[in-house]
């Protein structure tokens, strides 16, 4: 694959100054019909590919989503069965993507050293016995013409003229002698690497639940708050009909409420205006259809302006609902509703935000928060296959790491995410990824490729220190139950101090597993002496208390992560049920502490509390949510009152519940890749539950149901993993054949 780029124009896409989406093209001839033939494509930033007419791409959005100044991504084809002898043709339609991402303003992707006109890089090679290599790049031989694609951005979306479009310019056949010649492009600086991330697929449609009358338009409602793209289908369209689509989570009174899914006014008009917002403009045909190239959207309802009643049919509208194409790995089903619907919604949740990477969210950000990619680490894993993808993102944080060992809130960055929105409890992606792959999939491969990260970071976090030996340089416990973001009741110092300890602890066992004891021994040393100092400046071992005024994340993430000695246990884990019996039984933490509280609760006893903390149907809680609407989960638990708010309704990093459900409910505890303990406990009510997960030498599956007192308990497990059965206490206990 070589770097040698071309573009279509000097001139690059703005909202003041908007440049259509280039087509290109270059016909070749062969004398031979090629027995194999590579084409590799790196588009910047995204691209779709046609050969002789045909289209190949890889999915939705390729090649990737990074800074073209740490990474450029290519793909490559086998498309020896696409050529043939004498005329052909390679065709592409290049999108903005990261090259030009002027609607990331929040987050200065507007300002990117980068930016500039869409780009691509080629090359083909084709072979046949007997006959001389034939190979291609892109170079000024290729032509290019605008096309309908007006303007297109990754988070605002695409405006496409269809009195535009040119007819079979992709084929064959096409004559582009009209056309202008591609220009030299300078080379971004990243360095070429071939994505093997999954690609972005289709995984199901959905049609309209409703279509009413609203706002001088049409709302749509599809049901289901999750992502992707639509096909537009118009009938009967006058010549230049103007249709508008705005996209959001949710309504209100009939009408599309977008405060959840763009920025405020105040603070982004443009961007407010602008997100999640196609438009079409008709060709005048009898039937028109037309998806989006370039964008996606997060969203349940669709205002549909700009068409007459007798076009507002239900047939209008499809929706493809997508993600990264991963395999599924886990899964959960219950007696009780209420916890399968609820299980449903942690895997919308995750689905619906994992586009090369887990996202933040579907809609206004779309950005690879860290914080919350480590939070939900740990139950991803066990539902899907998401080692390629990590593996890939793992690539561009180190990239994204900076010359002190510091990593940025979002990957990928052109800067931003330094100076606010990092930390510890974000940082520990660089961690908690390669340390899930290696512990559930024995991928020892991921850490050594992350060990030299790992190490740099552990050396500047000591850097960060205060005197006492704690640190508190970032964000803490996001999203705390029914306050501001930004005011956590976990004091900083401790839940900052309490992730430094246990990322060492991780690295200490992955560089130990990987034949590197010089560097376990440190890592090892910094998580001790981060104990010692937490210990020492944090603890009030009198009322086994950490953080000065006890909160339920403080002592949840002290028991969790192992801050307390096995005396003060008991002691700390009163403390905890005292603040939640205080609190109504309702839990009263921020993704840190939802995190961890509920295995707390089933290692100490109380997993009835921990299931009517989930599933109860009053604020704040899960079950709360559902009564709300929710199909995905919220950025925050907030009361109702205050629910119709800037928060995002489809959030993925409080979806540890999905791992506790599989662990406590059906009782299917991954202690890593070659042990499994099976624990089948009736709890809340459930009367039959069953969970299974791919390991790597096969799959695990465990069923139980209770029937007059017996807990009958059905298992498979495959050879080479160690499978213990611990009998419920409490019941009777019978084994079955699965």
């Amino acid at each position: 694959m070589n770097k040698h780029f071309i573009k279509a124009t000097e001139a690059f896409c703005s909202l003041q100054n908007p440049v259509p989406a280039p087509y290109l093209r270059r016909t070749f001839s062969l004398d031979y019909k090629p027995e194999a033939a590579s084409l590799s494509v790196c588009g910047l930033g995204f691209y779709r590919l046609f050969v002789n007419g045909e289209e190949l791409t890889r999915g939705l959005l390729a090649p990737y989503i990074s800074n073209p100044d740490d990474i450029c991504y290519y793909d490559t084809y086998d498309v020896a069965s696409r050529l043939q002898q004498g005329k052909n043709v390679i065709a592409l339609l290049l999108g903005n993507g990261m090259m030009n991402a002027y609607g990331g303003e929040v987050w200065d992707f507007d300002k990117a050293a980068w930016r500039g006109a869409p780009r691509v890089a080629l090359s083909l090679e084709a072979t046949a016995e007997g006959q001389e290599p034939f190979s291609l790049e892109a170079d000024e031989a290729f032509r290019t013409h605008p096309s309908p694609i007006l303007w297109d951005d990754l988070r605002y979306g695409e405006e496409y003229d269809a009195r535009l479009a040119i007819e079979h310019w992709a084929s064959v056949d096409f004559d582009d002698s009209a056309w202008h010649q591609a220009l030299p492009a300078e080379a971004p600086r990243g360095e070429l690497r071939l994505c093997t991330a999954e690609p972005i697929r289709t995984e199901k449609t959905l049609t309209p639940k409703s279509v009413v009358p609203s706002e001088g338009g049409y709302l749509y409602d599809f049901g289901l708050n999750t992502a992707g793209l639509f096909t537009l289908c118009v009938k009967n369209a006058a010549p230049g009909q103007r249709i508008t689509l705005l996209f959001a989570e949710q309504e209100k009174d009939g009408c599309l409420l977008r405060d959840s899914s763009v920025f405020s006014t105040k603070s982004h008009p443009e961007s407010h205006e602008n997100s999640q917002k196609d438009i079409y403009i008709c060709r005048g045909d009898a039937v028109e259809i037309w998806t989006p190239s370039f964008t996606y959207h997060g969203f349940r309802y669709v205002l549909v302006t700009g068409i007459t009643k007798e076009q507002a049919a239900p047939d209008l509208l499809t929706y493809h609902v997508m993600h990264s194409d991963m395999a599924r790995h886990g899964g959960f089903s219950c007696s009780d509703e209420t916890v399968n619907a609820l299980f449903a919604n942690v895997q919308n949740a995750d689905l619906s935000n994992f586009y090369y990477f887990p996202t933040d969210c579907p809609h206004r950000e779309k950005n690879g928060w860290t914080g919350d990619a480590a939070a939900s680490c740990p139950h991803m894993m066990l539902l899907y296959d998401c080692r390629a993808s990590y593996a890939e993102w793992l690539a561009n944080i180190r990239k994204s790491q900076n010359e002190r060992g510091a990593f940025p809130g979002i990957v990928p960055t052109g800067g931003w995410g330094f100076r606010w929105g990092n930390g510890p409890a974000w940082d520990r992606v660089a961690f908690d990824l390669p340390y899930e792959c290696w512990r559930l999939r024995g991928d020892t491969d991921i850490v050594r490729d992350n060990m030299p990260a790992m190490m740099r970071y552990l050396t500047y976090i000591l850097t960060r220190r205060s005197e006492d030996g704690t640190v508190a340089i970032g964000l803490g416990d996001w999203a705390p139950t029914g306050r501001s973001h930004s005011k956590p009741l976990a004091p900083l110092v401790l839940t900052d101090s309490i992730m430094v300890m246990d990322m060492a602890k991780k690295a200490a066992d992955m560089f130990e597993a990987v034949g590197h004891p010089h560097e376990a021994a440190f890592a090892r040393g910094v998580r001790d002496d981060m104990r010692a100092s937490i210990r020492r400046s944090l603890l009030d071992p009198a009322a086994a208390s950490l953080g000065g005024e006890p909160t339920q994340t403080g002592q949840a993430m002290g028991l969790y992560y192992g801050v307390f000695e096995p005396e003060e246990q008991a002691r700390a884990f009163a403390l905890l049920l005292d603040l939640i019996h205080a609190n109504n039984d309702s839990f009263d933490c921020g993704y840190l502490g939802c995190g961890v509280i509920f295995h707390v609760l089933a290692a100490f006893g109380e997993r009835e509390l921990a299931f009517r903390m989930i599933t109860k149907k009053e604020y704040p809680s899960y079950g709360h949510y559902l009564l709300l609407g929710g199909t995905a989960l919220p950025e925050s638990f907030q009361p109702d009152e205050k629910f119709y708010g800037y928060d995002s309704r489809n959030h993925h990093f409080f979806g540890d519940i999905g791992r506790w459900f599989i662990r406590e409910i059906a009782g299917l505890k991954v202690e890593n890749s070659k042990t499994v303990v099976l624990t089948p406990a009736p709890v809340g009510g459930v009367t039959r539950a069953e969970a299974f997960y791919e390991l790597p030498a096969g799959r695990v599956t465990v069923r139980w149901r209770l029937v007059d007192g017996t807990v009958h308990l059905a298992y498979a497990c495959p050879d080479g993993v160690e499978c213990r059965v611990l009998p419920p206490e409490g019941f009777a206990f019978a084994k079955e054949t699965l």
